[in-house]
């Protein structure tokens, strides 16, 4: 066995369980969680992209990600977006304001200060809008993550708890991830993103969604079972396919980048942004299915 497997194993018999129980502690708990991981994320990217600490695009986009970021991550947006979606939707917009406000003002300024730079023109407005990307990517998607939590301990949807359906999220991910790679290293033989990540297989992509809607069925006996079943295999099936298409768009990144990892922060994993990034894309879908198509 590789040193680099025991270090993975070693991660992971320690931070899954830490990570589940904050999960079920929810509140303030999970609050810090997201929050460090969303940081720590901000920062790897903003390294990666070749910002120093002491620059100016360093600390207006860590500044403007924690603006865009805490704009979303309260108790009051979730409650305007998602507590009447079904009956006012223009609410979604309403709860976005906050956000577009902060894009807005940093895609404002940032733009003038970029422009006067020493650097040459192409590289200037490259570095710019990379930037706003990372700002978009991590500020306005990590959030959902806690929002998801919150909406379900308000008990909007089925009695259903915050900590369930994390648990539920977090095993499709998981599992359909390990599924994947298993499955894609047996028999892959299609490509499914050449370009972007290689080794990924058309036969990986379904092995995952196998992986997950096995996963599903185990929470439903355990967990969900107050769900419809045909809303919880659609479930599943958006988030096996929102998180695995979310994995190669982080993977499109680095791949932009020439970089295999965000970081070396977790041994044997890589950087928080390689170990969360389907999350990033499976909660807000998960997120919203759950406040449109099934609220009680």
């Amino acid at each position: 066995m590789s040193k680099n497997l025991i270090a993975r194993i070693a991660v992971a018999v320690v931070a899954i369980p830490a990570i589940l129980w904050i999960c079920y502690q929810g509140g303030n708990w999970l609050f810090g969680m997201v929050t460090l991981f969303a940081t720590i994320g901000m920062i790897e990217y903003l390294i990666a992209e070749g910002f120093r600490w002491r620059s100016f695009g360093f600390w207006s986009g860590l500044v403007s990600f924690a603006l865009v970021y805490l704009s979303l991550v309260n108790e009051d947006v979730v409650t305007r977006l998602f507590g009447s979606v079904l009956d006012k939707p223009y609410l979604v917009l309403d709860s976005f304001a906050p956000v577009t406000f902060w894009l807005l003002i940093f895609f404002f300024i940032g733009g003038m200060l970029f422009a006067i730079g020493k650097q040459p023109p192409a590289e200037l407005f490259t570095r710019h809008a990379r930037l706003l990307w990372g700002i978009v990517y991590l500020g306005m998607l990590y959030p959902f993550v806690y929002m998801l939590s919150v909406m379900l301990d308000n008990q909007w949807v089925y009695q259903i708890s915050g900590g369930d359906i994390l648990l539920y999220l977090f095993g499709v991910l998981w599992v359909g991830d390990t599924a994947a790679m298993g499955l894609g290293s047996w028999l892959g033989k299609h490509k499914l993103a050449p370009a972007v990540s290689p080794n990924k297989s058309v036969e990986g992509f379904i092995g995952g969604i196998l992986g997950a809607l096995a996963v599903g069925v185990i929470m439903y006996f355990w967990k969900l079972d107050s769900l419809p079943w045909y809303h919880l295999l659609l479930m599943t099936l958006g988030c096996s396919i929102f998180g695995q298409l979310g994995d190669l768009v982080e993977s499109m990144w680095k791949r932009s980048i020439g970089i295999k990892d965000s970081s070396a922060l977790i041994p044997g994993h890589g950087g928080v942004l390689d170990r969360f990034d389907s999350l990033l894309f499976a909660a807000p879908f998960l997120t919203f299915y759950l406040a449109a198509l099934i609220r009680q």
